[in-house]
């Protein structure tokens, strides 16, 4: 074009009024995402007692959350770009997005070895980004088709070639696998298509234009709106900060160590009573579990899965040792 601007199709790109209401969406989600976090470190560190990461509670609060973003990546889509994509601000922001995604992998690798992101919330919004542009120009029912299908397809289908980490990322999989954090983009590709669809479907009508008119004339408001523009930002940096505090304070305090021995008790006391011993054989067998453990100095090979031979040679030991406790036969030979 003329003035050097680029676009996937159509005319010149429209300058449109920018929509406060979004900005305060994506502020109160990035509030409720860090209320989430600092919620799941408390639980990991064992000042609070409920298991975040499985509590039907929590887990529906954290879904909800993330498709809140997820929509709203495609809804930023369509208002930065749907009259035509300005090229240079789609990959300064791209960049930043795929980034942050490495930074997030390099993070909870060094802190999380054995459950570390590999394909977390950044990861699937800079898959999403890329996938979801041609869908700004697409006709809108293809864009809803597409949408539906993704989502629906999540709920439909599963093989368990998808459990392995190589394609854990698609979706699909019966039993993901150990992650702190798993954004498939089945389904979750398919709600950034549903943004696109429902913000394609009011823009330029009447509705757009009610949203638009809406300002934050509040303190409140106004910190939701900035938060939300500076949301990836808040999104990168609260975790390091949180874990700064919380985890310090558990070494202090001594929480981490009495927590994780309740949660080894507490998984040993289920995988027992699955092979069909009784509650009172495997607490004394969990707990002489437990003592070898902590005897043998082996909480990192437990927690992280990464076992050396001479570690898995005290861990049988222990098993034996153990084991003849609640079947004395063992002890004949």
């Amino acid at each position: 074009m003329a003035d050097g601007t680029e676009t996937l199709s159509g005319p010149q790109p429209i300058k449109r009024p920018r929509l406060p209401i979004i900005d305060i969406a994506r502020g109160i989600a990035i509030i409720a995402m860090v209320i989430y976090h600092l919620s799941w470190d408390l639980a990991f560190y064992r000042f609070i007692p409920v298991d975040v990461s499985y509590d039907p509670g929590w887990v529906a609060f954290a879904r909800t959350i993330l498709f809140s973003f997820m929509f709203l990546v495609g809804v930023g889509l369509v208002l930065g770009h749907g009259e035509g994509i300005r090229w240079k601000a789609f990959w300064r922001r791209w960049i930043f997005v795929a980034i942050g995604s490495l930074l997030i992998t390099l993070g909870t690798w060094i802190a999380f070895p054995g459950s570390f992101v590999y394909f977390g919330v950044l990861h699937a919004i800079a898959v999403s980004m890329l996938l979801a542009l041609p869908f700004l120009f697409a006709p809108i029912w293809l864009t809803a088709l597409v949408s539906a299908t993704v989502i629906g397809l999540h709920f439909a289908y599963v093989d368990p070639a998808f459990n392995a980490v190589p394609l854990s990322w698609i979706g699909f999989w019966e039993v993901p696998p150990l992650t702190n954090d798993l954004v498939p983009l089945f389904p979750w590709f398919g709600v950034v298509l549903a943004g696109v669809t429902v913000t394609r479907l009011v823009r330029g009508t009447a509705v757009e234009e009610k949203l638009a008119a809406i300002q934050p004339k509040n303190v409140v408001a106004r910190v939701l709106a900035w938060m939300g523009r500076w949301s990836l930002v808040i999104y990168l940096v609260h975790q390091p900060l949180l874990l700064a505090v919380i985890a310090p304070l558990s070494m202090a305090l001594g929480t981490e160590e009495a927590g994780r021995e309740i949660q080894f008790l507490n998984s040993c006391q289920v995988s027992c009573e699955a092979t069909g011993a009784t509650a009172a054989q495997c607490a004394t067998y969990c707990q002489c579990g437990l003592e070898g453990v902590n005897r043998d100095n082996l909480w990192e090979p437990v927690f992280t899965g990464l076992v050396s031979a001479e570690d898995q040679a005290k861990l049988d030991a222990n098993n034996r040792q153990c084991s003849a406790l609640i079947y004395p036969e063992l002890n004949a030979n």
